[in-house]
């Protein structure tokens, strides 16, 4: 895709923020780090590593709290690359599809988390799962935006 096709990718404003787009003035971003799903995962990601660091036992800093960390990161990873690979649908769609599933992944540690004693605060699990699925819904538009709206069939 080139920059007059992307132009033609660009999603109505309506559309754009809940597809995961900024916009810059009616076209598609020129960088990962605009999106909105991005950002999401970002802030995500961050906020488990620390968790992660300061509210396990010990001992769960190098098992579940290892792969939590990784999958979450592996939310943002994988938006990044789909980004990268977007003149591609499927190649940009393939992605996507991983970032979402990662995040089903990170969804099921703080399941092994709490259902082991590992995360014995409620409150922060309740918030935990609350944040988790703002990247998932939003992954969910942004795969059905790029699926509708991307100009390239490869």
């Amino acid at each position: 895709m080139n920059d007059a096709d992307a132009l033609k990718y660009a999603l109505p404003p309506e559309t754009a923020e809940d597809a995961g787009w900024v916009l810059h003035e009616g076209a598609t971003p020129l960088s990962y780090r605009e999106l909105r799903v991005w950002k999401l995962a970002r802030e995500l990601s961050i906020e488990i590593h620390r968790l992660t660091l300061e509210k396990l036992p010990r001992f769960e800093h190098y098992e579940v709290g290892s792969q939590i960390r990784r999958a979450a990161k592996s939310i943002r990873a994988n938006i990044v690359e789909g980004f990268g690979r977007r003149r591609y649908k499927l190649e940009f769609l393939k992605h996507l599809t991983y970032a979402e599933a990662s995040c089903d992944e990170t969804l099921d540690h703080l399941d092994t988390l709490f259902e082991t004693g590992s995360l014995a605060d409620r409150a922060v699990d309740d918030a935990l799962r609350t944040r988790l699925t703002e990247p998932g819904r939003a992954l969910n538009r942004f795969v059905q935006a790029v699926e509708r709206e991307h100009a390239s069939s490869r």
